[in-house]
């Protein structure tokens, strides 16, 4: 005896059928149409290709908004190293050497200035067998202070050494006259020359007159070096 089956499921049958029919045939309907439309794509790909280039993105661009701005810093840093480094090195000039400043000379302490001079006063007396302080030793020689001075600019007879009795009077007149001028007041010693055995050479004067200028002109001396003798 034939079984019967109930209308209501041959109607859901026949629905998954045609489901699974429908279902099978799309992917072969996707493939054939990207099959077409690679074979359009090929024939007209003369045509096509501009139009993608133009809207193809620029990769320049995009390379550089992608990359790190560290890198970007280091890379503008090694520019002026490199254009430095190109450069020709200039010569360097020699350095300046220093010269020493110059020293001012000092004077020696024996070696007396003509300009140099001294202010002097004292009690004179004629000189004897003692000490040798402040006195007289003859018409052109006198101790001052324990130091034996000689009158530079003038010339007087050797009482000791005299020829005749006219030399002996007028040396012994021009130490008489010496003793006179040293204790009429101050005097003035101005250095003519280094120390000798005879004594230190000095410039005697009072308000601007040289005692050797004085006793030339009384006839009781004469300039250094002048001929002729004391005797007449």
């Amino acid at each position: 005896m034939a079984r019967t089956v109930p209308r209501g499921r041959r109607r859901k049958s026949s629905a998954k059928s045609k489901g699974r029919g429908q279902g099978g045939a799309l992917p072969w309907l996707f493939a054939g149409a990207v099959a077409v439309s690679g074979i359009a794509l090929y024939d007209n790909w003369k045509s096509v290709r501009p139009i993608l280039a133009s809207r193809a993105p620029d990769t320049a661009a995009i390379t550089a908004a992608i990359k790190p701005d560290a890198p970007k810093a280091a890379v503008a840093n090694s520019v002026p190293r490199q254009a430095a480094v190109s450069q020709p090195q200039r010569p360097v000039p020699p350095a300046a050497v220093p010269v020493p400043a110059a020293q001012p000379v000092k004077l020696s302490s024996t070696a007396a200035s003509p300009a140099s001079s001294e202010n002097a006063r004292a009690a004179f007396g004629y000189c004897g067998q003692g000490e040798h302080m402040n006195c007289v030793g003859d018409g052109g020689t006198f101790w001052y202070k324990g130091e034996k001075i000689l009158i530079a600019d003038m010339a007087v007879p050797d009482v000791g050494a005299a020829r005749c009795e006219g030399e002996r009077r007028i040396g012994f007149a021009a130490k008489s006259r010496l003793l006179k001028f040293l204790n009429a007041g101050p005097f003035v010693m101005n250095a003519a020359g280094k120390p000798v055995g005879a004594g230190a050479p000095h410039v005697i004067s009072r308000g601007g007159r040289s005692l050797g200028t004085q006793l030339i002109n009384e006839g009781l001396a004469r300039k250094p070096g002048a001929a002729g003798g004391w005797c007449t």
